[in-house]
């Protein structure tokens, strides 16, 4: 295999990972700045899923009919365009109005590049390149925390997110040095997007959930543990700062910390990745991650949050390599864009649901005990995932090749 395009894809990749980090990290302080309130951070976490909502239903069917790689430099230009406007604002509404598009172009992104990256990587070198993918998403985890940091020191939290818009420009430039993955048969034309065709498209998508009841299932599950991530994270800031009493900067510390557990994870499953069977990685990553949260949850210093942080990080590189690789080796790639999109709905609605609730429980009770239920309860479904994938676990789904 030439590694030159994937490479020059994981370059971009990090690029904009660590741009996004710088993004969430000052997007996060600003909205407490100004509200001092959980709740209204939780509300900026929830945006993305009612996002999905309302662009999932019908981007997968636009997703496997476009040029993956143009739409890339496309999405990637729209949010620079957005991120960089978004310090002009100090409306809360108008703020939250701008992060909703910037996520709309997320929603569309994340599944455009998943498919890009399957057409691009053949099936033999996808498990070793999803732990560089995830390597250098961990990179994100300890420099865009980093840069955020020095940034707030010489400037603002709005120089950070500033500095997100050019780094998403740099990435999209990188893009446009990838290969072109589709191919054009001009005996095919070109199919209008109309309410038909999407209508028939979720027709197709469930008759493969019903003929892959084990895929679906296993892609449901592991939806719930980003369910559970997001909605706990939504209470990570607050919780560090209100409850630990811990600076901005030492905050940023804790997250390159969590940083540190995704590189060490992405190493050693970059090392056995011939070892290291789909299964195994998918149910240790679900039982160890809630663990890394209790211990969070129950911390009283900055030593156990680290702890905690670097165990969930840790396994949570194991759980993401192992479900990316199954998921690309089970799911057809010409439906890939509308299969993650249509399930998408489901998790995004669980998100919103899951999100509210801690948000709206935690100007009830305090932050602590709020988290504390939902890492238990996050554990359980960690039980159930291993129960699945490595008890009763079909194993010609998880075959390496």
């Amino acid at each position: 295999m030439k590694w030159k395009s994937p490479l020059l894809l994981l370059v971009g990749i990090g690029i904009s990972n660590i741009g996004a980090w710088v993004y969430l990290i000052a997007l996060n302080l600003i909205i407490l700045d100004m509200t001092k309130s959980p709740l209204a951070v939780s509300i900026l976490y929830m945006l993305l899923p009612i996002a999905t909502l309302v662009t999932n239903f019908w981007s997968g069917t636009f997703i496997d009919r476009f040029n993956k790689r143009t739409l890339m430099i496309l999405l990637n230009l729209i949010r620079a365009i957005f991120i960089f406007t978004l310090p002009f604002f100090e409306s809360l509404f108008l703020i939250y109005l701008v992060v909703f598009i910037i996520n709309i172009a997320n929603t569309i992104f994340e599944p455009t590049s998943m498919v890009y990256m399957t057409k691009l990587i053949s099936k033999t070198h996808r498990q070793k390149f999803n732990a560089f993918r995830n390597f250098i998403n961990s990179c994100g985890f300890i420099l865009g925390p980093s840069i955020a940091g020095a940034l707030f020191i010489i400037g603002t939290p709005n120089l950070a997110i500033r500095m997100n818009a050019f780094a998403l420009i740099l990435s999209a430039i990188v893009i446009l040095l990838l290969p072109n993955v589709e191919i054009k048969d001009k005996d095919i034309p070109l199919q209008r997007i109309n309410i038909t065709l999407i209508s028939n498209d979720w027709s197709s998508i469930l008759t493969f959930s019903k003929t892959n009841i084990y895929v679906t299932l296993v892609y449901i599950l592991f939806s719930m543990i980003t369910v559970f991530m997001t909605a706990l994270d939504s209470l990570e800031a607050a919780f560090a700062t209100e409850v630990l009493s811990l600076s901005n900067s030492t905050y940023g510390f804790l997250v390159s910390i969590a940083g540190g557990g995704i590189i060490a994870g992405s190493i050693v499953n970059a090392l056995f990745a011939n070892k290291l069977k789909l299964n195994l990685l998918i149910g240790l990553g679900a039982f160890f991650t809630p663990i890394g949260y209790i211990i969070f949850a129950f911390s009283a210093d900055f030593i156990w949050a680290s702890i905690g942080f670097f165990t969930l990080t840790f396994f949570l590189s194991f759980a993401n390599i192992g479900f990316l690789t199954f998921y690309q080796n089970n799911v057809p790639v010409d439906i890939m864009g509308r299969f993650s999109s249509i399930l998408g709905m489901l998790e995004a609605g669980f998100i919103i649901v899951l999100t509210l609730t801690i948000g709206l429980a935690t100007e009830l009770f305090d932050i602590r005990p709020v988290y504390i239920v939902g890492s238990i309860a996050f554990f359980g479904l960690g039980l159930i995932i291993l129960f699945i994938v490595a008890v009763k676990s079909k194993s010609h789904y998880f075959g390496q090749v």
